[in-house]
């Protein structure tokens, strides 16, 4: 088995250690495993569902020089992604679903980017969206020396510095799982550093003499800071409640009467405003949030944490499962918040989503900064290189 296992390897330029510990590999070996299952069973079609949402640009250029190997072997490879670009590097053929029909189906060769993406959402997607000047103000997220530690003392977050300005989008770009949501959740107020310090406008946020993180989330929303997470599931809506109870969530003291109770009439209205303001469908408040596409409910998120005027917003992977036109949409909201002076700390693993937004990115490895540049250094390559904290600047 070993020697076909090794065999197999080399035809296909898997790169994988036959007798690896699973564990002990990276995302984009353990890809390589699976695709090595596949190919030792002799399948002859091979099914990649968004194959690349967790893998640094070099690891993604390897999966597709095996894939185009697989397919020089007389293999038939279905790749469901909503990546434009990687539909138009590695496919011969696509096929465009929308609302569970297929909207067209095209040759790769004599399609576009554009006619994808109208396919996919059925208008044209405006490709630069506005956004003025970047005119930074004051600092107003300081994070210094940042260490947390889990209860086996493994180190999760080292040494973290960074600072975000008013007026100003940083982008922290890495593959899933390198400290990333532990830092969001640390800045949410969801948990507790094990040290360092956090400032929001010159004032130390209050992680001092707690021993668990009870009420910070609410504490750190009135201080001014709103919060977008990356699981909306999870932690961002409960399904089983309506949408106009959603938009209350968390901000619950601000839609009160002066006795204390909730204004009933004050909670509608809000709600009837962000459904229109975000285009929210369908626009019915009484419906189950559960009900609505990732899409619409995480424009019910967004809409919520934007109307509370945050000074600071922290935004976790904010098109994570949502259509094209859902994209277009959150990037010109948080382009919105951007121009109107709110200072915006935002973690994608979607590099082409880094570029439409970001001013700064900083790039996280193993719970570490490994480096920082401007947007005009934009440069996939290196920050790829970066993710895979293969190098430093």
């Amino acid at each position: 088995v070993e020697n076909k296992l090794r065999e197999i390897c080399t035809r296909y330029r898997l790169d994988v250690d036959p007798l690896a510990t699973i564990h002990d590999l990276s995302v984009g070996a353990q890809q390589r495993v699976e695709i090595l299952k596949q190919i030792y069973r002799s399948a002859n079609i091979l099914i990649l569902d968004e194959p690349t949402a967790v893998l640094t640009a070099q690891e993604t250029a390897s999966l597709f020089e095996i894939l185009r190997l697989f397919k020089d072997q007389g293999k038939t490879i279905i790749l469901i992604t909503h990546k434009l670009q990687e539909i138009m590097d590695i496919t011969d053929q696509v096929t465009v679903m929308r609302a569970g029909r297929v909207a067209g189906a095209v040759t790769t060769s004599q399609t576009s980017k554009e006619q994808l993406a109208n396919m996919m959402v059925g208008r044209p997607i405006e490709g630069n969206l506005p956004r003025k000047p970047f005119n930074p103000g004051a600092p107003v997220l300081k994070v210094n020396n940042l260490q947390l530690q889990d209860a086996s003392k493994v180190q999760l977050l080292a040494d973290i510095n960074l600072t975000v300005r008013a007026g100003e989008i940083v982008a922290i770009a890495g593959v899933s799982g390198n400290g990333q949501s532990e830092l969001m959740e640390i800045l949410a107020g969801m948990r507790l550093p094990t040290s360092g310090q956090v400032e929001l406008e010159g004032k130390q946020l209050p992680y001092a003499g707690r021993s668990n993180a009870d009420g910070l989330p609410y504490t750190f929303r009135q201080l001014g800071i709103g919060h977008v997470p990356e699981d909306r599931l999870r932690d961002g809506v409960i399904k089983d409640y309506s949408v106009m109870q959603n938009t209350v969530f968390g901000y619950e003291h601000r839609v009160k009467n002066r006795w204390g109770l909730f204004d009933f009439d004050a909670i509608t209205k809000r709600c009837a405003h962000l459904l229109q303001a975000f285009d929210v469908r369908p626009n019915n408040p009484d419906l189950r949030i559960g009900l609505l596409s990732g899409g619409n409910q995480q424009k019910v998120v967004i809409a919520r944490e934007v109307s509370a005027q945050p000074k600071l917003m922290l935004v976790g992977q904010p098109t994570r499962g949502v259509d094209i036109g859902t994209i277009e949409s959150i990037h010109t909201q948080l382009l919105r918040l951007r121009d109107e002076g709110v200072a915006i700390l935002l973690v994608s693993v979607e590099l082409e989503e880094v570029r439409a937004l970001a001013d700064r990115i900083v790039v996280m490895s193993g719970g570490r900064v490994t480096g920082e540049l401007n947007i005009d250094e934009f440069d996939t390559t290196r920050i790829g290189l970066l993710m895979g904290g293969m190098h430093k600047s």
